[in-house]
């Protein structure tokens, strides 16, 4: 009997530690959650970035006064998220935006470089058309995608295999992604998504931050021109 109540006692205390164990990992596991939530999706202030120009990647008619710059993260997934809202809003106002990509790879994405570096390779094999295709490739395979993966992305939007990875391999782009990233901060980017609505007539520009909803970005774009018409 003495036997049977010992067993109990040291199975509650053994349940008690296990308990206490699982919920303060979980615990902790949310507050690393929130705190990389915090990094990709964190306040900005109104930025002034670098007039957007034609010969960068843009999509859309040239000819256009409005254009939304983004900075991004191929491997953020709020980046992912928007993505496809950023594409309904360019169909939506086809012929009165343009749409421009800048990169901005964090820290604590190991494949957001690389993925913006192999961005860079496509559009060198095939022009700006091949950028867009492989941003959207990419993200339609994160966060699963590999790096090793891009040279067969590369061939499944028509590029030479071959040469896409050997301008990968060489980091031939390496310093352009890490100057976008440079040019980004020194605008005030912190987080990623960031947009910049952009006037290219008055040069104006309001700042739109995080993956909001399809209808949240075409209040600000609406609110925008409506304001600087």
């Amino acid at each position: 009997m003495k036997k049977s109540s010992l067993l109990i006692l040291l199975l509650v205390a053994v349940s008690f530690f296990a308990g206490y164990f699982f919920f303060k990992t979980q615990s902790l596991e949310k507050e690393k959650t929130q705190k990389n939530q915090a990094q990709e999706a964190a306040p900005t202030a109104e930025l002034k970035i670098k007039k957007p120009l034609p010969k960068e990647h843009w999509n859309g008619k040239k000819n256009v006064r409005y254009v939304w710059v983004e900075y991004s993260d191929l491997q953020c997934p709020y980046c992912q998220s928007i993505h496809p809202n950023l594409s309904k809003l360019l169909n939506v106002y086809s012929g009165e935006i343009a749409w421009v990509f800048r990169h901005f790879p964090l820290p604590s994405h190991p494949k957001a470089q690389k993925s913006a570096e192999a961005t860079e390779c496509a559009s060198d094999l095939g022009g700006n058309d091949s950028f867009w295709e492989m941003t959207n490739l990419i993200f339609e395979k994160m966060p699963d995608m590999e790096l090793e993966q891009l040279p067969t992305l590369a061939s499944q939007i028509g590029l030479d295999e071959t040469k896409f990875k050997n301008c990968l391999d060489s980091g031939k782009f390496k310093k352009k992604v890490e100057n976008q990233l440079a040019e980004g901060e020194k605008a005030g980017v912190n987080s990623t998504p960031t947009s910049v609505i952009y006037d290219l007539k008055t040069d104006k520009q309001t700042t739109v931050v995080g993956a909001l909803p399809y209808e949240d970005l075409r209040n600000s774009l609406d609110t925008f021109i409506s304001q600087n018409k």
